[in-house]
């Protein structure tokens, strides 16, 4: 069994983790850029409708939890309920009372990728917090997980794939940003991720399992 000090560390990571993906969330909003795929298409469709972005972030999150619940039970934790329910609100309350009051809305094209660049930076510090505390998956990404499970010639790869360009689409039919950040959030995270990964999460939880 684990020792105490080392579940408290992970579950202090995965807070972490919710936290600074929201806030990165918001920055790569603020760049005008395109955000990730599917959290494009959500933007788009509280653009579109009457509902809140963050309330649209519940929906989707218990719609997917359900599948998780039937077909993935076992990537579920306490950070999949954390992030389904507070990750849109982290989001909305960064962008409005944060980031808009402080920075203002990026001007120039320079100016944006600037805002896109450290946006991802940040996002890839929470990525790795998160997944490497290791607390229970988000229900929209157990989905690539799950069809790589159940469709056993299908690799991860292309069912990511599918799911993230779904939701890219919908993002555009809806009128949504679908731009260069759009292509970098879906395919550039790996090395930034790993990278953190080593000089960050993996030191703190080597140090905590001492």
């Amino acid at each position: 069994m684990e020792n105490k000090k080392l579940f408290i560390v992970r579950i202090l990571m995965m807070a972490a983790g919710i936290i600074i993906l929201g806030f990165s969330i918001a920055v790569l909003k603020l760049a005008l850029l395109g955000n990730d795929p599917y959290t494009g298409m959500l933007f788009a469709i509280a653009d579109v409708t009457p509902i809140s972005y963050p309330l649209w972030q519940i929906i989707f999150g218990i719609i997917f939890f359900i599948i998780q619940l039937l077909l993935g039970r076992h990537l579920i934790g306490i950070g999949t309920i954390i992030n389904t329910f507070s990750i849109g609100y982290i989001v909305d309350f960064s962008y409005r009372f944060i980031l808009i009051p402080a920075f203002g809305q990026p001007e120039g094209f320079p100016l944006q990728l600037f805002t896109l660049i450290v946006g991802m930076l940040i996002c890839s510090v929470g990525i790795s917090l998160y997944q490497k505390a290791d607390l229970g998956v988000s229900p929209y990404d157990s989905l690539s997980l799950i069809a790589d499970e159940r469709l056993k010639k299908i690799p991860y790869f292309w069912c990511r794939i599918v799911c993230d360009g779904t939701c890219a689409l919908v993002c555009f039919l809806l009128g949504g940003i679908v731009g260069i950040g759009t292509l970098l959030t879906a395919f550039g995270f790996g090395p930034l991720v790993a990278f953190f990964n080593k000089v960050l999460s993996d030191p703190i939880l080597r140090a905590a399992e001492k």
